[in-house]
């Protein structure tokens, strides 16, 4: 169960719920992630508004890492058809609003 004190965020993909949390860690792969030195890089990065399916699929699988669940990139992918990409987008925000004390 999402805790929204804790900046979780649930998006629903495949008939299970996915707990999403911006933990530190999942900041850290991010980070690496798209080859960004620090988080004023990371954060002018994700502010161009331009982000792939790749690059969401980067950051909603460390958001579920960091969530608790045990998911590579790949298996996070294979669960998200294009059909859920406006979910996987709002949730997406939310947990950045979330994280960050902004409501969505």
């Amino acid at each position: 169960m999402a805790n929204r004190h804790r900046g979780d965020v649930e998006l629903r993909l495949g008939g299970e719920t996915l707990t999403l949390r911006l933990t530190l860690g999942a900041l850290a792969e991010i980070e690496t992630a798209f080859g960004a030195a620090d988080l004023a890089a990371l954060g002018a990065r994700l502010a161009e508004g331009r982000i792939s399916a790749r690059d969401m699929v980067r950051i909603l699988g460390a958001c579920a890492r960091g969530g608790g669940h045990r998911l590579s990139d790949e298996a996070f992918a294979a669960k998200a058809g294009a059909g859920d990409i406006p979910a996987c987008a709002a949730a997406l925000a939310a947990v950045f609003a979330q994280t960050f004390g902004e409501a969505p």
